[in-house]
């Protein structure tokens, strides 16, 4: 193709855009950079500009917070049942598949026993990559378990917390974990043992509700959005306005409901700390 201008003619040069492979570069949602993925890897999937903390997944939250090759998974061939043989566009089995096979993994608390500095430990771990990690009743199967076993072996207990809430395919088995999980946890604090939750982004409802604030001391990660109802919803019901950061973990923090928010690569060594502060006497 060629433009004429006056006498002399000009060409067009078609420049092509070279191909770059997908996955090698991220868009932080915290301040638009885009971000190799090797440096947020290293990083531990915090933004290097803005320190934005990506979601990230459960075996990488394992290797954060215990020792190298320490972690014993426990109850892994644990598999949800259908109770309500729910269906809808898609049933609740066809679901369970598809996040197995997209994840690798049978439901979404992974649980075990580990060592962080040394320490002995019980520590789960929720993955919102498997159904928003609601907690239906293999998560607060896990959990119980967990709990349980680390009062009779007198561990303390870490849960890493992150859910959109409960579990409607299984309709009341699934908000009876709530219950169920909160009274292993006042076993074990009778028992004389901590318990920490970290919470992560989000964590949400049902979960919220029962034993990710029922810690001795409730940490969270910075930005990470805690609360029942979502900001939206409690705001058409107040019709009130919300307060700035409302349910961020930094307002939660100020407020009173969280005892300290914590960046991720500080976690393990303010983890130990805390622990050492309760248990060392």
């Amino acid at each position: 193709m060629a433009l004429g201008f006056g006498k002399r003619k000009y060409s067009t040069v078609q420049v092509r855009k070279r191909d770059v492979p997908n996955g090698l570069w991220e868009k932080c949602p915290g301040c638009s950079d885009i971000i190799y993925v090797k440096e947020l890897v290293d990083n531990m999937q915090v933004c290097p500009k803005c320190d934005y903390h990506f979601m990230l997944g459960r075996q990488e939250r394992i290797d954060m917070v215990a020792d190298e090759g320490t972690f014993v998974e426990w109850d892994a061939s644990l598999e949800s049942a259908d109770p309500l043989s729910f269906t809808g566009k898609e049933s609740y089995v066809a679901k369970l598949e598809a996040n197995q096979k997209k994840t690798g993994y049978k439901d979404a608390v992974t649980s075990g026993a580990a060592e962080m500095n040394g320490r002995p430990i019980g520590l789960s771990v929720m993955d919102f990559k498997f159904l928003g990690a609601s907690m239906g009743s293999v998560v607060g199967e896990k959990i119980t378990r967990q709990i349980e076993r680390c009062t009779a072996e007198k561990r303390p207990c870490i849960i890493v917390c992150a859910s959109g809430g409960a579990r409607m395919y299984e309709g009341l088995f699934s908000l009876m974990q709530m219950a169920k999980t909160s009274a292993a946890l006042a076993r074990h604090a009778k028992a004389g043992l901590p318990y920490i939750p970290v919470l992560t982004h989000p964590t949400m409802a049902g979960v919220m509700a029962s034993y990710a604030t029922l810690g001795d001391v409730i940490v969270a990660e910075p930005g990470a959005l805690i609360g029942f109802a979502g900001p939206r919803v409690i705001k058409e019901t107040t019709q009130q306005d919300l307060p700035e950061g409302f349910q961020r973990a930094e307002f939660l923090e100020k407020h009173g409901l969280i005892d300290m928010v914590v960046p991720r690569g500080e976690l393990k060594e303010r983890l130990s700390l805390v622990l050492d502060y309760m248990m060392d006497n």
